[in-house]
């Protein structure tokens, strides 16, 4: 099988100078909810390729990738340029093992996301397996500013669907806000901020924790669990912190 199929660019939204999510219709093979693709483009004789998590769910169409301008990056800040009808590159398969068939079965699911790392969990969440497994799931998102909270009206349909099981927990880290937790997502474990918003207790016995996103704040996440018993999942050994650096 080829490396790559040409697909099309249907749509490409801006939520800030930098955030943007491209849709592109391609023939790929099925893939698992928290998976990721590859985008590529010819640059320079050249074709550059990258990983991006799917957005969609994978009975969804167009697919989507979430994604940010990358300083000095070659191919990010041309995708975010790409205009409906443009040609993209797409991998026929997707790769990855951050998907919830990896994921013990628990009382609750916690998603600890910053960025675009939301991509893949807001992917999980539109197929009918964690409502199934879990009685209680907390989405977790930290960004800078309060405008890089993407993907509200995503969120807010799982909030209709799901009143009694689902609860969304925004950061924002460099504004003031009268909704958002100020500060990084370590240090609301720590000092009982998150478990008080989410109004469900993080426990070792009962809890699956995913987290994605910038590797400090995995890393940083992890050793906080980790100091209160919880253990990282492994295929041979369970455990309770499954986890995916976005970088």
């Amino acid at each position: 099988m080829s490396r790559y199929v040409q697909g099309t660019v249907v749509a490409n939204r801006h939520w800030t100078e930098q955030l943007y999510s491209l849709q592109v219709e391609a023939d790929i093979r099925t893939f698992q909810a928290g998976q990721f693709g590859r985008l590529a483009l010819d640059i320079d004789d050249q074709r550059v390729g990258r990983p991006y998590s799917f957005v969609n769910a994978p009975d969804e169409s167009p697919l989507e990738f979430y994604s940010i301008i990358v300083p000095e990056g070659q191919l990010s800040s041309r995708l975010h340029q790409l205009q409906p009808g443009d040609p993209v590159w797409v991998a026929p398969r997707a790769a990855g093992f951050f998907t919830l068939s990896q994921v013990p079965d628990g009382n609750d699911l916690w998603l600890l996301s910053t960025g675009t790392a939301i991509g893949p969990f807001l992917s999980i969440l539109k197929t009918d397996e964690p409502w199934q497994r879990f009685a209680k799931i907390i989405l977790v998102h930290a960004v800078r500013t309060a405008s890089e909270l993407s993907y509200q009206d995503t969120i807010n349909t799982f909030v209709e669907n799901h009143p009694n099981q689902f609860t969304m927990i925004p950061f924002v880290s460099r504004e003031e806000t009268d909704f958002a937790i100020k500060g990084r997502i370590p240090a609301a474990i720590e000092d009982g901020r998150l478990e008080e918003r989410g109004q469900q207790r993080l426990s070792c016995e009962y809890s699956q924790v995913m987290i994605c996103g910038n590797p400090a704040m995995v890393v940083d996440t992890t050793e906080m669990l980790t100091a209160r018993g919880f253990k990282k999942n492994k295929r041979k050994d369970p455990g309770n912190i499954t986890t995916e650096n976005y970088w």
